[in-house]
């Protein structure tokens, strides 16, 4: 009897195609909504995902101001910064930045969720947020997906 040897593909840049995806984020919880569009961005939806290769779709999401955030977390959940000098951390409600730009929100739940190296910056390339229906991407025909 003959052994089969299997052997795991892996892919490049080469080797696949980008496309774009339009996700509604009306009435959808953050955390909900940014683990689906990680996914997404990630390539981990995708059959030949390989975790070295930004092998994942382009995102753009829209309606970023009709968010969800369940219970308090509008006052409590707060976002930290450092301005790398003694003494600079400043904090923000999810309130404060909701006010100044609704779509940073989902770009910070989002990025969060990616790792933390220069192949998670080069993913988080592919997001686009956008705030309200109307988008600059229709030429693109993205394709929309219900989450």
């Amino acid at each position: 009897m003959k052994n089969k040897i299997l052997y795991t593909k892996s892919v490049n840049a080469s080797n696949f195609e980008k496309k774009w995806i339009l996700v509604d984020a009306s009435n959808i919880p953050l955390g909900r909504l940014a683990t689906q569009v990680s996914k997404i961005i990630r390539g981990k939806n995708k059959p030949y995902f390989t975790p070295h290769v930004d092998c994942g779709d382009n995102v753009i999401v829209k309606n970023a101001e009709k968010i969800e955030l369940s219970g308090n977390k509008w006052k409590q959940k707060t976002y930290i910064r450092h301005t790398g000098y003694p003494g600079g951390q400043k904090s923000l409600t999810a309130e404060q930045i909701f006010s100044k730009n609704p779509s940073i929100l989902v770009e910070k739940a989002v990025k969060g969720m990616l790792p933390k190296n220069k192949l998670g910056s080069s993913i988080f390339r592919n997001l686009r947020v956008v705030n309200g229906e109307n988008h600059k991407f229709q030429n693109l025909n993205p394709e929309e997906i219900k989450i």
